[in-house]
């Protein structure tokens, strides 16, 4: 086996690629198995609340379970699911009598638009706050970013949303309380404060992430030694110390991500927005079975695919990891 410089055998990037596909499907395959079976281990059931307390009779009863496909088997009710997910199809919401797909489509945008501002936010604060605190490490200004971000990282996102209306929609009537707006300004303006509020958790893991990867390469032997020979700090940092500490930064947006579109259901209720976190959240307490299914499998399948995309863009972050290594 040929081995490159430093002794170790060069990345089967294909094969590494082929094996995350397979564990891809694999996890999203047992997730929605998982996400089915859930029918029939919660509280209640679907024919309850069709019903809606009612008492109808037994052949009422076998007419909606056949309508719904209740009546079958739960393997070839799971078949059928799967065979519908499989092309789009979540099936018929209970609540809104509408498909799935058309339902969570019409909420997406809203959610999207949510979780991109406040990835943006967290970036921008949380990049900055960490670069601040490594590169001022044991000063005033570190020890400043350190208190704030551990004061972000204890505020829940909902009670966040409490703090930010009563001051800047209430008091000072800044910005609206209610509604994701009309157009791409409108909208922005009317998703602000909640994408604050979704952001301030997260600005906090990304600033001491970064923080923390940092100071651990502005620590090593090769920093210390462009240093040494007179290569301006500032680019040593540009050039060296940022890359390299983008691995780890990188690791955590998987879970940014998923952590996002969970926490944007409690955001998206208190302002009263049309998204998919607080659709969920409606679904869950009415027993809309298909809408839940269909939210919980999509969130799952956003957090493995943003996953698999991490580990095949690490090696371009930092070449030194080896492509099969990436996911270690």
């Amino acid at each position: 086996m040929s081995l490159d410089g430093a002794g170790v055998a060069p990345p089967r990037t294909a094969t590494f690629v082929v094996w995350r596909l397979l564990g891809l499907m694999l996890t999203l395959l047992v997730t929605s198995f998982l996400v089915f079976a859930s029918l029939y281990v919660v509280p209640g059931s679907p024919i309850d609340f069709l019903i809606q307390g009612r008492s109808p009779s037994p052949a009422t009863i076998a007419a909606i379970k056949k309508q719904y496909g209740l009546d079958q088997p739960f393997l070839v009710q799971y078949v059928h699911w799967l065979a519908g997910v499989l092309h789009g199809n979540f099936g018929r919401s209970l609540e809104y009598r509408e498909n799935v797909s058309t339902l969570i489509a019409s909420r997406l945008p809203t959610t999207f638009s949510l979780v991109l501002l406040s990835a943006v936010i967290i970036l921008v604060v949380g990049l900055g706050a960490g670069i601040l605190g490594a590169l001022r490490a044991g000063r005033s200004s570190d020890k400043a970013v350190l208190v704030v971000v551990t004061f972000f990282a204890a505020i829940p996102s909902f009670a966040a949303a409490i703090v930010l209306i009563s001051f800047f929609s209430v008091r000072l009537g800044l910005f609206p309380t209610f509604g994701a707006g009309q157009g791409p300004v409108d909208r922005l303006y009317h998703l602000t404060l909640p994408a604050i509020a979704l952001s301030l958790t997260f600005i906090a893991l990304v600033a001491r992430i970064t923080r923390s990867s940092m100071l651990d390469v502005l620590s090593r032997e090769h920093v210390e030694v462009a240093l040494s020979r007179g290569l301006a700090r500032r680019t040593v940092v540009r050039r060296h110390v940022l890359r390299n500490a983008g691995g780890p930064i990188l690791t955590i947006s998987g879970l940014l991500v998923a952590g996002l579109l969970v926490s944007s259901a409690v955001v998206e209720t208190a302002f009263g927005l049309d998204g998919i976190g607080s659709l969920l959240v409606a679904s869950v307490d009415k027993l809309d079975f298909p809408v839940v299914q269909a939210l919980v499998l999509l969130v799952v399948a956003a957090f493995v695919i943003i996953n698999f995309v991490v580990d095949l863009a690490y090696p371009l972050i930092d070449p030194r990891v080896k492509a099969g290594d990436a996911a270690r």
